[in-house]
């Protein structure tokens, strides 16, 4: 059943974005599923942003929503397949918990990849974006994500990855995050 929603959000995205669209990120784990649309904008700094907004189902029902602002570029020098970015991220939804917590935040967060050059074009990605208490809203009082992955250039336009990803979620009250992935 919650396969069907996130397929019903797919199907939504599809026809208000169609071509314009930079790309569509998809993740699913044994629990876990997320969408993400991904586009760009030249508007943000010299090199523009990467903008994306996407949905989080877990299989006990939690559902999270995020967007997200990611400026980022090469660093100056020799080192021409490292990446850096910097960014923000909103999160807002609600955990299937004992007391059905909802809320959100805003999170700071960064990424640095490095691709290896060679014919079929290999990277490495690490992304961490961190909520902290002050601004989180409702029962979240904090939520915290960071992944690794592998990636692998599959055609010039679509990369396939495996990776890691940690999400979790700070409730006020309880000592313990909740872990959604």
């Amino acid at each position: 059943m919650k396969f069907k929603h996130l397929v019903a959000l797919a199907t939504l995205l599809t026809p208000a974005f169609g071509a314009n669209a930079a790309g569509i990120d998809f993740r699913i784990s044994n629990d876990t599923a997320e969408i993400t649309y991904l586009t760009e904008s030249a508007t943000f700094g010299y090199g523009g942003a990467d903008i994306g907004i996407g949905a989080f189902i877990a299989e006990d029902d939690s559902l999270l929503f995020n967007g997200s602002i990611l400026v980022s570029g090469t660093p100056a020098g020799d080192v021409k397949g490292l990446q850096f970015g910097v960014g923000v991220k909103a999160y807002a939804g609600s955990l299937d918990t004992v007391n059905d917590d909802s809320g959100g935040g805003l999170a700071l967060g960064g990424q640095i990849r490095y691709v290896f050059p060679s014919s079929t074009p290999v990277a490495v990605l690490g992304e961490a974006w961190v909520v902290p208490s002050v601004v989180s809203i409702s029962n979240f009082d904090g939520v915290t994500e960071y992944r690794v992955a592998l990636e692998l250039e599959v055609t010039p336009s679509a990369r396939g990855y495996i990776g890691y990803r940690n999400l979790e979620v700070d409730i006020d009250g309880i000592a313990d995050s909740i872990e959604l992935d």
